[in-house]
């Protein structure tokens, strides 16, 4: 009898292979915040005074009388710029002829460039919008005796998530003229408040009895509530992964426009530049550049996405640090 590495040579079976791609569902970054598409890839937007439009003015006229008048200040010193972030992976003549099925060299360096250029992306949205000092108002959470600005950590079976929620929607109400409408979660802030009793209380007879971002909406009265799954291995090549979530432990409450409009506010904008030749909407484009002087055939597959995430009216989102 033949032994079974002389009756079978191992190849690479045909309809299977592994490589860890993330879904595009698990980023965040074009989702939450409305894009601004722009052919310009710097430019200044203006800035209405919030003030000036929530004062009571009007008042009754005397007669013939001449009406009360009024003003509002606008500045247009805001500006952005639409950095170009790229990466690229060079294919060669060789890589094609070696690769055996279901490998192929143009596709997986294609997907592998466009993994890069979606982290890239989530983790620019992170660095601009999930942290504590680009908003006016910041919770952190604590183990133990909340003061001020603090609120027990949501994994806490003594916190009250539902009120501490609803007390920073009805403050940034109060202060804005807008009530937040969209909330944005770490995997694990998504879990405390999943497990939570409170919540689970509140939801038991619903139809389905269990905790979903949907539910989450509706409880929280809001429009949305994403949970951003993405993560990122923060080792250099070579060395031992270091594979986290990118949001960490925390969470955004915030305003969003839906409709974005000239003087309608919204807590965050991205403006996505779209001057790049075969740009979309979203400033990203995926180009072969021939690369012969690297070898015969050898083509360049890279990836660029233009854009600049700005936080817009920084009263209009609350920040909760270490909330889980």
């Amino acid at each position: 009898m033949p032994t079974k590495s002389q009756a079978h040579i191992d190849k690479a079976l045909t309809n299977i292979s592994v490589a860890y791609m993330q879904d595009e569902s698990a980023f965040i970054a074009d989702k939450v915040f409305p894009r601004i598409p722009v052919k310009k890839q710097s430019d200044v937007y203006f800035v209405y005074n919030k003030g000036d439009f929530f004062r009571d003015e009007a008042r009754v006229r005397a007669g013939a009388s001449e009406s009360v008048g009024g003003d509002y200040g606008v500045e247009a010193s805001n500006p952005y710029y639409c950095r170009v972030h790229a990466f690229h992976k060079d294919v060669t003549e060789q890589d094609r002829a070696n690769y055996d099925e279901p490998l192929d060299a143009d596709k997986d360096a294609t997907d592998f460039v466009t993994q890069k250029m979606l982290i890239r992306r989530e983790m620019e949205w992170a660095r601009k919008f999930f942290r504590p000092e680009v908003w006016s108002t910041k919770i952190t959470g604590v183990n133990a005796n909340p003061t001020g600005n603090q609120a027990l950590k949501f994994s806490d079976p003594k916190s009250d998530p539902i009120k501490v929620i609803t007390n920073q929607s009805i403050e940034m109400a109060s202060k804005t003229g807008f009530r937040p409408n969209t909330l944005v979660l770490s995997p694990r802030v998504f879990y405390a408040l999943k497990n939570h009793e409170d919540i689970l209380d509140r939801i038991k007879y619903t139809q389905k009895g269990i905790v979903t971002n949907d539910l989450l909406a509706t409880l929280f009265e809001v429009d949305n509530v994403y949970t951003a799954w993405a993560v990122v291995n923060t080792a250099a090549q070579g060395e031992q992964d270091n594979i986290n979530f990118i949001m960490g432990n925390h969470a955004l409450l915030c305003y969003v426009n839906p409709r974005p409009a000239i003087k309608q506010p919204s807590a965050g904008y991205i403006f996505t530049w779209t001057g790049l030749m075969g740009a979309s909407a979203y400033g990203s484009r995926i180009v072969r550049i021939p690369m012969d002087s690297l070898g015969l055939g050898t083509e360049r597959i890279e990836g660029e996405i233009a854009f600049d995430p700005k936080v817009i009216a920084p009263d209009l989102g609350v920040f909760f640090k270490d909330i889980a």
